[in-house]
């Protein structure tokens, strides 16, 4: 399809030859083609709707987090969204500061490890809180001790737990914490060149700015999964028939529902004079036989043909036909 030019370029071409900036050899001349760079050492292997999905994804996650942390730190705590984006792997553990803590971690039943890295600036309030402290940041940078690494796998399994809850609609995984390391270079679990999705949290604490949280999804851990990110995919599932979990699930929460029930034992219709003539004893005939059944209205609406009786020293009725028609089996 030929490219159609504008009053205004027309008339600048036009200009051009007359004047000789241009000759007609160069005006016939098809334009050059526009050429983009592309570094195949970083193949940019997740789409853009792919990484707009996990942007969606983990706001929801980060929102989880901060509830979490709120509570688990018994402190203010809010984590954010920074950013979303791919990149290889060995960038991603150049970028990485040392001292950090470093937990590689699996997502069943997916293949492959994925790595969580909280800065140090993160981790050490962190600590400090879950050991009974303010909560004070320290600029002295150092090495975890046996605890401390033991107390962050827990509070790892913990965050990933939330993870897998905000995964939960996209794909059910189970995190199981494999590692925790100080040293990021120590950590060659990929190649050098394999493209990585980095989710970056910025976490505060008491309102005061502390760090990051960084997410490492390798996409050879993804690639399975990987069209799950369309958002074609999510609107087809989303749409699809109900899963028998959620159906449960539903169910569930149901039963504790309360409801109006009413059962109308009959009508008649009398004067006004009547009415202010009834006195205790006097017998009303209602337009309704000995064996007819008696009307169930729930929240307002006629839904059951009833049998008036008695449950020890209980009145009740026997469900006998559904809106007027017979039932097999009631009880």
């Amino acid at each position: 399809m030929q490219e159609v030019l504008s009053q205004g370029e027309i008339d600048s071409l036009l200009a051009a030859l007359t004047s000789g900036e241009l000759s007609l050899e160069e005006a016939k001349k098809p334009p050059a083609p526009a050429v983009k760079s592309y570094d195949f050492r970083r193949p940019n292997k997740f789409s853009k709707e792919h990484l707009r999905t996990l942007e969606m994804l983990h706001q929801h996650f980060a929102r989880l987090l901060s509830s979490f942390l709120s509570g688990y730190l018994r402190a203010a705590a809010n984590v954010e969204l920074a950013s979303v984006g791919q990149m290889i792997y060995e960038e991603f553990i150049r970028s990485i500061p040392s001292p950090t803590a470093l937990a590689v971690f699996s997502l069943n039943p997916l293949e492959g490890s994925a790595l969580m890295e909280i800065n140090a600036q993160v981790v050490f309030p962190m600590l400090d809180l879950l050991f009974g402290g303010p909560g004070t940041s320290t600029d002295q940078m150092r090495e975890l001790t046996e605890i401390e690494v033991t107390v962050v796998k827990r509070l790892v399994e913990r965050i990933l737990e939330h993870l897998a809850q905000a995964w939960h609609d996209f794909y059910s995984v189970e995190p199981e914490v494999q590692a925790i390391e100080t040293n990021p270079r120590m950590q060659q679990l990929y190649s050098p060149n394999e493209v990585v999705a980095l989710i970056t949290f910025a976490v505060s604490i008491n309102e005061e700015e502390r760090g990051f949280i960084n997410l490492c999804l390798p996409y050879i851990l993804m690639e399975p999964v990987i069209s799950r990110l369309s958002v074609r995919q999510q609107f087809s599932r989303q749409v699809g028939a109900p899963r028998p979990e959620d159906m449960e699930r539903l169910g569930y929460w149901l039963g504790f529902s309360r409801v109006e029930l009413q059962v109308i034992l009959g009508e008649t219709e009398i004067t006004v004079h009547e009415l202010l003539q009834l006195q205790e004893g006097d017998v009303l005939v209602l337009n309704r036989h000995l064996n007819q059944d008696l009307d169930l209205y729930v929240e307002g609406e006629r839904k059951f043909g009833v049998q008036a009786g008695r449950v020890g020293q209980n009145l009740a009725v026997q469900v006998v036909s559904l809106n007027g028609e017979e039932m097999n089996g009631a009880g």
